[in-house]
């Protein structure tokens, strides 16, 4: 029976991260997937998605796009498959993984001794119950980068931040695009305002929008019928309706983790699990699911078994992006959630000089800042969120970030000097608001914003 100090049970960007945090400790550390390393960022999620993206944008053919998914992925691929890992300390079993009991995994016909583990097994995309839909070859974004050739119409179920993404991405590639989704608003639990947007944005260029919409049923064509009693027709239907924990047989029980009522594994603060020993990260906890969340969380994690100090975990800081056009960032809380007594800045990026040199004006900045305990708002206060939408949204998203990481003063944002004209000059425009008008534009509080409502 092999005996490791971390045993890592699932290879994505989380166990990943998990793996290799464990090894730089010195620690005897062993990765089990039962599919190559990578996981779903690097095969069917974030590489294949980004490049088809960039590709869209670009205006190249559908032929060449699917060319450079294949490239990019086998790049990236080759920096983190089995033999890379090896070179670097870990050893690796491709096979499935079953606990025997809290520290006895079962990996094939071997039996592995864990003094700790890290699950890492991912999620998997979520399909609906709805009547015909299992009748028909329906996509998910397991199956979609796959497709030989451009869909000639592409109806969408889902309008959430994957949904949105590729609804743009083969409209501008010259598939017919549908997007039908239940809620009032697209990217239902992101800003109202960058929702209203991003749905403007999608209808002008073309894309047929349904919100507040069920899909009721698939017939075969396949025809899809809509609750509101629209039916229409589409050669390729695409399932973005969020993801599920996987459908793995662990062995949870004989190892003492509880699941929730999702099915995903319950977590501390720590990102400890209910058993001794054994800790989660990534997807199949249930948290953000996003690749560098996950890929912290699972270097968290290792750090976190194989230590006696273990750190906490911090989603507040942890950025989200909508790679749209424009693209959607946020970090911490949102306006609508601001706490009674925050301010709240506000710049629109026609008042901004770069995205008017880039003809680039659909989006904002919008800050929120709280009162410091003791200080309120000297300094500003601190940032507690922020909402951006604009051209380079994901990369803007990075300064208030780091801002709520290292809990500095919102005046620091204000007073360091940007280099004009730049996009993230958006950031310290936004925040100069907490001190002075700008253009005609000062910080409110929650409470001005909900009496003038």
């Amino acid at each position: 029976m092999d005996d490791y100090d971390l045993v890592v049970i699932g290879a994505g960007a989380s166990g990943l991260g998990a793996a290799r945090a464990a090894v730089t400790r010195g620690a005897r550390t062993l990765l089990v997937s039962d599919s190559e390393p990578g996981g779903d960022c690097t095969f069917t999620g974030c590489v294949p998605s980004k490049t088809l993206i960039e590709s869209a944008r670009s205006g190249v053919s559908y032929a060449l796009a699917t060319q450079r998914i294949r490239d990019v992925i086998a790049t990236i691929a080759a920096t983190e498959d089995a033999d890379a890992l090896r070179s670097e300390g870990i050893d690796v079993i491709l096979d499935r993984a079953r606990f025997r009991s809290p520290n006895r995994i079962d990996v094939g016909v071997r039996t592995i001794s864990a003094r700790r583990v890290v699950i890492a097994t991912g999620s998997t995309p979520a399909v609906p119950d709805v009547p015909g839909l299992r009748d028909v070859d329906f996509l998910t974004t397991e199956t979609v980068f796959d497709l030989p050739t451009l869909p000639q119409s592409l109806a969408i179920v889902g309008g959430g931040t994957t949904g949105c993404e590729l609804a743009q991405a083969f409209h501008r590639l010259g598939s017919h695009v549908t997007l039908i989704e239940q809620a009032d608003r697209l990217l239902s639990d992101q800003d109202p305002d960058a929702s209203a947007i991003i749905t403007e944005v999608l209808r002008r260029d073309g894309i047929d929008v349904h919100l507040s919409t069920r899909l009721k049923s698939v017939v075969q064509g396949p025809r899809l019928e809509l609750d509101d009693g629209t039916s229409l027709a589409a050669t390729h239907i695409l399932i973005a309706a969020g993801r599920r924990p996987p459908a793995v047989d662990l062995g949870l029980g004989a190892a003492g983790v509880d699941v929730d009522h999702r099915g995903y594994i319950r977590t501390d603060q720590h990102l400890a699990t209910t058993a001794r020993g054994i800790y989660a990260a990534g997807d199949v906890t249930g948290r953000l699911q996003l690749t560098h969340a996950a890929h912290a969380m699972g270097r968290l994690a290792a750090a976190n078994a194989l230590s006696r100090r273990p750190n906490i975990y911090r989603e507040d800081v942890v950025p989200r992006v909508t790679f749209t056009d424009p693209e959607v960032a946020q970090v911490g809380i949102l306006a609508t959630n601001a706490p009674r007594r925050a301010r709240i800045a506000e710049l629109p990026m026609s008042g901004l000089d770069r995205a008017l040199t880039a003809g680039a004006v659909d989006g904002f900045v919008k800050l929120v800042a709280g009162r410091r305990r003791l200080l309120g708002n000297a300094g500003g206060g601190r940032i507690l969120g922020a909402t951006i939408v604009a051209e380079r949204a994901g990369e803007l998203i990075h300064e208030p970030a780091l801002a709520m990481a290292t809990r500095m003063f919102t005046g620091r944002l204000a007073a360091t000097s940007h280099a004009y004209p730049t996009w993230s000059m958006a950031v310290q425009l936004a925040a100069a608001q907490f001190f002075m008008t700008v253009d005609g534009r000062t910080a409110r509080t929650v409470t001005a914003i909900t009496e003038q409502a």
